[in-house]
């Protein structure tokens, strides 16, 4: 189980392998998100400071890009089809986009581990303080989870690929409030 760090130009903050964490971000400053110690994921989202309802979208971004991945250059939209992020460092260059966060019924039945953190909850708990419900948040983009896609069109989830000090850095187009899971399930996967 590894441990997520986030580096604005503010602040250093660590989230806890199965745990969320949510910050704030003004337009012009630069997120990194980094992985510890390799192969964790970080579920991310944003809502637009200025308007909630605005929210970061990974359906969005992939109709803009044409491509169910992102590259260095791109920007990452919203659900109004504005840019909210561009991606200016990535050392891992695989992510998802496709996959929704895990949620607690996902946890019971699927894995069979009722009552489990999940990143619905671990993303929901901040962003409950700006008037957003549980099914309010957004799809996440899955910072270094590997998300393949088959020959055959079927969607894959597999370990993540990153190294320890693998990161992503985005600049911020607008005021956002970016809330990151450091995925549960990876944790789960790791101990049990």
């Amino acid at each position: 189980m590894s441990p997520i760090d986030i580096n604005t130009e503010r602040q250093l903050i660590r989230v806890p392998a199965g745990h969320g964490r949510t910050f704030r971000v003004l337009s012009g400053q630069i997120i990194t998100v980094i992985d510890t110690e390799g192969q964790q994921a970080a579920d991310f989202v944003a809502i637009c400071a200025d308007d909630p309802a605005e929210k970061l979208s990974p359906v969005h971004t992939r109709r803009a890009l044409q491509s169910l991945f992102f590259k260095v250059g791109d920007e990452l939209r919203s659900t109004h089809d504005k840019p909210l992020l561009r991606v200016l460092a990535d050392t891992v260059g695989i992510h998802d986009a496709n996959v929704p966060a895990c949620d607690s019924t996902r946890f019971s039945v699927d894995f069979n581990v009722p009552g489990h953190r999940n990143c619905v909850d671990n993303l929901h708990q901040g962003l409950a303080l700006f008037g957003l419900s549980p099914d309010d948040v957004p799809d996440p983009f899955n910072f270094f989870q590997s998300g393949p896609v088959t020959a055959e069109g079927r969607m894959q989830v597999t370990d993540p690929v990153s190294r320890a000090g693998d990161h992503i850095t985005l600049l911020a187009l607008r005021d956002l409030v970016v809330a990151v899971s450091s995925c549960p399930r990876t944790s789960f996967r790791a101990t049990g």
